[in-house]
């Protein structure tokens, strides 16, 4: 009997945990500050399969084509999911489980209460041994410079941003930026999120939705900068036939 009731309070207690989480996420995910937005999803550019064809054939969005990427396993691995992609594009065998070794971020029944920070998802990439820059309180010509870089596969960029000023509901969440298409001024976002797949954004819109504040925390949210090293080796000179 001792048992059964401890198995019982036990659960009573995850079923109210979850409870809570599930009421806090609705909450989040209806912020009436953004009931007005048009979303993203209504442009013609947004998942235009032309378009995405060429994003996709951009350097480094092929490189994280090339590597698999991977999609998170629950609402709340969003950071763990952009991480294991970005050491995927380069290469580094991951997953959104294995890159939290090393950390202090501890998942409590599978799930991440809260999400993670931007400084927390800068620890699980230095966990993996990147060198990783926090791009924060940036302003929107500082965010187009580094936005310019998107197709230089010398460095990778990870998004922190809430979906609120791009769909008009939703919550914070991470991903990786894959690529940039100048001539549209759109930037090729890789969402984790299987629902919402890759897609692409006016530059102006994302940097909308990146400059927000984390409440956990109450910093801005921002971008994370991975610098690549080269592993080019030196092409020997060319001679002439003799």
């Amino acid at each position: 009997m001792k048992l059964r009731a401890i198995a019982l309070g036990f659960a009573a207690f995850l079923a109210l945990g979850l409870g809570g989480l599930t009421f806090a996420q609705y909450r989040a995910d209806h912020d009436p500050r953004y009931a007005d937005v048009v979303s993203i999803a209504e442009a013609p550019s947004y998942q235009d399969p032309a378009l995405l064809a060429r994003a996709w054939a951009l350097p480094v969005a092929a490189l994280y084509r090339d590597g698999g990427y991977e999609h998170q396993t629950n609402p709340s691995f969003c950071g763990p999911a952009s991480a294991a992609s970005l050491l995927r594009s380069r290469g580094i065998a991951a997953t959104q489980r294995t890159v939290l070794a090393g950390t202090d971020v501890r998942p409590l029944f599978g799930l991440l209460v809260g999400g993670l920070t931007l400084d927390e998802e800068a620890q699980v990439l230095r966990a993996a041994g990147q060198r990783v820059t926090v791009l924060r309180d940036l302003t929107l010509d500082q965010f187009r410079g580094h936005i310019a870089r998107a197709n230089d596969a010398s460095v990778r960029y990870i998004i922190n941003f809430h979906r609120g000023p791009l769909w008009g509901s939703g919550h914070g969440h991470f991903s990786p930026i894959l690529g940039y298409l100048a001539a549209e001024d759109l930037v090729f976002v890789g969402d984790v999120n299987a629902e919402f797949q890759p897609f692409l954004a006016p530059t102006t819109r994302l940097y909308e939705a990146m400059d927000t504040v984390d409440n956990d925390g109450g910093l801005k949210r921002g971008l994370l900068g991975v610098d690549v090293p080269s592993t080019r080796r030196a092409t020997p000179p060319h001679r002439e036939a003799l």
